[in-house]
């Protein structure tokens, strides 16, 4: 794969062999971020898991303190009174059929789906479009809920639903290049706490195998995985 010559000399900026503190590498995803646009600040965090193990299925949400920097669509299925609720608490789009239907025909516009429990025979349909996306509702992830306007107001001020991947990497944003340092440390800290805490019972061996934070169109910077533990005081 060809790089360009503005990553080659982002590169050469830091150590590709050294694992940075959290700070460290915050830092420097910051500084390598310099592209034309506001780039995303993301982290992979590769766990001690078997996600083809039900009981190690790591998956739930977070709600960043400093949000993520990006405004989220939300639509939401639901109908009669639960619908204007949807719509008085600033959701995107709000149907039924008609939403179904429009997402059939191909259009994804949005970052979350929401519904209400007595909407999930109309939303079971779109399991074969949205599941792959990881756009279809359920309860773990709080998009199946009659709590409507919490969770609309919840998703919009950043909150991010995880889930660990078949290699047992989970992949989040956590800001923007544009954040200063402190509002990464604090959404960097609240995201990785829940991690750990969220480790499952059955899960053996070491589980926070390694952690790399990178800027959009930056490099990956590893960052030590005890130093992560020392930070959550664990």
């Amino acid at each position: 794969m060809t790089r360009s010559r503005r990553y080659q000399e982002t590169v050469e900026k830091f150590d590709k062999s050294k694992q940075y503190q959290p700070q460290e590498a915050i830092e420097l995803a910051k500084e390598l971020a310099s592209a034309n646009f506001d780039e995303t600040i993301e982290v992979a965090a590769n766990l001690g898991v078997n996600p083809k193990h039900a009981d190690q299925n790591v998956r739930g949400t977070v709600v960043l303190p400093n949000g993520t920097g990006k405004e989220i669509k939300v639509i939401v299925f639901a109908k009669g009174e639960k619908a204007v609720e949807a719509e008085e608490a600033g959701a995107d789009e709000v149907g039924q059929e008609d939403l179904a239907e429009k997402i059939e025909d191909g259009w994804l516009d949005f970052d979350i789906a929401i519904a209400t429990p007595d909407m999930m025979s109309v939303v079971g349909k779109l399991g074969r479009i949205l599941g792959p996306k990881g756009l279809m509702p359920n309860p773990k992830a709080g998009t199946v809920t009659f709590e409507l306007e919490k969770a609309i107001k919840e998703f919009k001020a950043g909150k991010l639903e995880y889930r660990v991947d078949k290699n047992g990497v989970i992949h989040l944003p956590f800001g923007k290049a544009s954040f200063n340092e402190e509002e990464l440390m604090e959404n960097f800290q609240v995201l990785m706490d829940t991690l750990v805490r969220e480790r499952p019972a059955a899960a053996k061996g070491r589980y926070l195998r390694s952690v790399t934070v990178s800027s959009t169109m930056g490099p990956g910077i590893r960052i030590e995985p005890q130093s992560v533990m020392s930070m959550l005081g664990r």
